[in-house]
């Protein structure tokens, strides 16, 4: 948010106001009381302009400007709910605010003039940021649960599951439960509710919650309570309705979520002044022994905390932490922030690719070596995932997916990959994935690609026949072709697939310099057609692996006829 110039105006509006009166004391830590000084400053200068004589303390909310501040938190929350940043007069009338009053309070609501169309001028308004709006929304959320209205909790949890209760019922188990005079009076559904909250946050696709569900855990401190006064209503949270929010927001299921929405559960802690995850991660990573457990929360602040690096990561490999399962796709994000990934084996799916996205895509991204093997990815996450590989900024080199559960719809997404200009992409490892002959055909299409820049193609038991033979043909008499390593090991390509092939190597734009052909069904018959590509001028060939192939005695008399040839290059044969 420092790159926001109106997080920066916000941030100096607070600190100059801070170190230049009376009202020093400590400086906001957290991003709820950073905003809750913001609104007070706000309201102090309206005093100072429109209210002059008033001897109220700088520090002190009136009863009016309560009521005002919650209309406006009225609107943010309705706003807020249907994803709109900005709102027309009618919006302000429906909450009880005029023009005038909110033009009052300028820092805090102010005018856009816009013109919707040719027939028809209307003034536009929105909060001078998003996040204004966020904060005002929590603080009308707050105050509408701590005053026990329900109707102000109905629309936000109106999609909550109506299987097991009612709504109604939902809502008043909110307020039904007394805490023990030993905690120190209030309800000790605060923690409930708070949990609601996030879980309902953490189910928005695009994080439009985010921000207020923090703002939400911050204004249950006493601290920010002080500061704001009646405006959040009356209550008492003793430390151990904290300790339960707390433990709650640490043992909080993401199982579903995007890794990089997990993280707004640590930002959650941060705001509550929990720093415990903070400084347990701060060891881990100080430690030369890394043995440590990790749990889900330490996974989600580690990945921010790697993001946050100044120093580039050369390697995140995920087999080498002690966490869970979900604990690993909570270190996703961390990808951002390094050269090297390895995310084998950690039962990602397409939602994890979604980070991986946004990694791929970001300015300055420094990934170049993905690894995501071994994982159920299937081809809605590789088409995901590609899209990333589009990105102008992406600059990615090597990846791998073995054994991801691809088929040959994942194919025309890679081709379309393949075909982007640039196109950084220079190994590609699709071993053990169902891709079969149309598969292929869809891949050699951007092999084909002048933008294509691909040098090692792996392909080991990918269900291919002769068939995907002749489309490799194609793609290595392309000129230029840039393919220099080729396995097609444990297909079923057998003689003819091969003397498809060699029709290419022997063409003057093949520079394919290694070919692994293990367990592919081959005969001496083979062997006849590969000593003419082996003394074809030039032959670039210089590795070449038949193993368990039936080629017997005769195929490798052939073979050496080859081999004896003054333009045979070769030298490593299988």
């Amino acid at each position: 948010m420092c790159q926001v110039p109106v997080f920066c105006w916000i941030s100096a509006t607070v600190l100059e106001h801070m170190l230049t009166t009376e009202q020093r004391g400590e400086l906001p830590k957290t991003l709820t009381d950073l905003y809750s000084h913001f609104l007070l400053v706000q309201t102090k200068r309206k005093k100072n302009k429109y209210d002059k004589g008033c001897e109220t303390s700088p520090q002190e909310l009136t009863e009016a400007d309560g009521d005002f501040l919650l209309k406006l938190g009225r609107l943010a929350f309705k706003q807020l709910q249907k994803g709109d940043i900005m709102f027309y007069q009618e919006d302000l009338e429906r909450c009880g605010l005029s023009v005038t009053e909110s033009s009052v309070y300028s820092g805090v609501c102010t005018e856009i003039f816009r013109r919707e169309s040719v027939i028809f001028q209307k003034s536009v308004y929105c909060f001078v940021h998003l996040s204004v709006q966020e904060f005002l929304a929590a603080v009308y959320m707050f105050h509408g649960f701590t005053n026990r209205k329900t109707e102000v909790l109905q629309d936000f949890f109106r999609k909550k599951d109506s299987t097991k209760k009612s709504l109604k019922e939902f809502l008043q188990g909110f307020f039904r439960k007394k805490v023990d005079d030993d905690d120190g009076g209030g309800y000790s559904s605060l923690d409930v509710f708070l949990n609601a909250a996030m879980e309902k946050s953490l189910q928005s696709e695009n994080g439009h919650l985010d921000l207020f569900v923090r703002f939400l855990h911050g204004l249950c401190l006493e601290s920010n309570h002080r500061l704001l006064g009646g405006l959040l209503g009356q209550t008492q949270n003793s430390p151990e309705i904290i300790q339960r929010v707390i433990k709650n927001l640490k043992e909080m299921n993401a199982y579903n979520i995007s890794p990089d929405r997990s993280i707004n559960i640590f930002h959650c802690l941060t705001e509550m002044n929990d720093q415990s995850v903070h400084q347990e991660i701060q060891e881990f990573m100080k430690s030369e022994n890394r043995s440590q457990e990790l749990s889900e929360i330490h996974c989600s602040a580690l990945a921010y905390m790697l993001q946050m690096s100044e120093e580039v990561l050369d390697e995140l490999d995920l087999s080498k932490y002690r966490t869970s399962v979900q604990g690993k796709q909570r270190l996703i994000p961390a990808v951002r922030n390094c050269r090297k990934a390895r995310l084998r084996g950690c039962s990602l799916t397409d939602i994890s690719c979604s980070s991986l996205v946004s990694a791929l895509k970001s300015n300055h991204s420094h990934l170049r070596d993905l690894d995501l093997s071994h994982n159920k990815l299937q081809d809605s996450g590789v088409k995901l995932l590609c899209s990333g590989l589009e990105s102008p900024h992406c600059r990615l080199e090597t990846l791998g997916l073995v054994y991801c559960s691809l088929t040959e719809i994942s194919c025309s997404s890679l081709a379309s990959a393949l075909k982007s200009n640039p196109s950084h992409l220079r190994v590609l490892i699709l071993n053990e994935n169902k891709l079969q002959d149309s598969g292929l055909k869809l891949l050699c299409s951007g092999l084909e690609s002048p933008h294509c820049r691909l040098k090692i193609l792996w392909l080991i038991n990918c269900s291919l026949t002769e068939i995907s033979c002749s489309s490799l043909v194609s793609a290595l008499k392309s000129n230029p072709s840039h393919l220099r390593k080729l396995d097609l090991s444990q297909n079923q390509l057998q003689d003819s697939g091969v003397k498809l092939l060699c029709s290419g190597l022997e063409s003057p734009h093949c520079r394919l310099e290694t070919l692994k052909l293990e367990g592919c069904s081959l005969t001496e018959i083979s062997c006849s057609c590969l000593v003419s590509a082996l003394k074809s001028n030039p032959s670039h060939l210089r590795d070449l692996d038949l193993s368990g192939n039936q080629l017997q005695d005769s195929g490798v008399k052939l073979l050496c006829s080859g081999l004896e040839s003054p333009h045979c290059r070769l030298e490593t044969l299988g």
